[in-house]
């Protein structure tokens, strides 16, 4: 099964990759911001992951092809002048694949080095969300992990987490696990973005002319 999560691990990082270019060229980045973007949203999650779990050396680190990979998606990326309107439609695509499968693999990751359920799924929420929340702030925006105001995200990985975690026990293999967590991961992200779906919130609006009632 190790071979199974090195696949994974290969697929998790080309779809943060390819989210992180395709986010910079819509922000008109060059190559070298291009390829610092696709760095920091596949391999940051994964580096917080592995620090917590006192993992080393780090995943990326471990594995150089990941980082050459980048290099060169990057670069071709980048001697596109323009990249037609359909590519950065399909933006979320990318970025709800990278979030299914690096939640997976950083929940099997966690659950491997001892740690609870509970835990587990947290840093698989961790793995498949936080580089995306790095790259948003490089780009000078608000993560969405952090906002009311955009669709379901650190939710879908963590319930994805969960549904691996529940069928891990019962199931022969980890095949059907690690599919169907990747999968309602993957069809949550993309049907919240599609229906605009949010955690329900209720908005506290404290008026300036108000003083703040004070208890003790």
């Amino acid at each position: 099964m190790d071979h199974c999560f090195h696949i994974i691990e290969y697929l998790a990082v080309i779809a943060g990759g390819v989210y992180g270019i395709l986010l910079g060229r819509k922000h008109g980045m060059d190559f070298v911001g291009l390829y610092a973007l696709a760095f920091v949203m596949a391999f940051g999650g994964g580096t917080l992951r592995d620090l917590f779990l006192d993992r080393h050396p780090l995943f990326w680190i471990r594995h150089e092809e990941y980082a050459i990979i980048l290099f060169v998606l990057a670069f071709v990326a980048s001697l596109f002048r323009t990249l037609p309107n359909i590519i950065v439609k399909l933006l979320h695509l990318p970025d709800a694949l990278g979030l299914g499968l690096f939640s997976i693999l950083g929940t099997s990751l966690a659950l491997e080095a001892g740690t609870t359920w509970f835990i587990a799924a947290l840093l698989g929420v961790v793995t498949g969300s936080f580089g995306g929340v790095m790259g948003q702030v490089i780009c000078n925006e608000v993560p969405s992990l952090f906002t009311t105001k955009s669709p379901l995200y650190a939710t879908c990985a963590f319930v994805g987490s969960w549904t691996y975690l529940l069928l891990l026990p019962i199931c022969p293999t980890d095949t059907i696990p690690v599919v169907s967590g990747a999968s309602v991961v993957v069809i949550m992200r993309l049907a919240a973005v599609y229906w605009d779906v949010r955690l329900p919130m209720r908005a506290l609006v404290v008026h300036q002319d108000e003083p703040c009632e004070q208890t003790n």
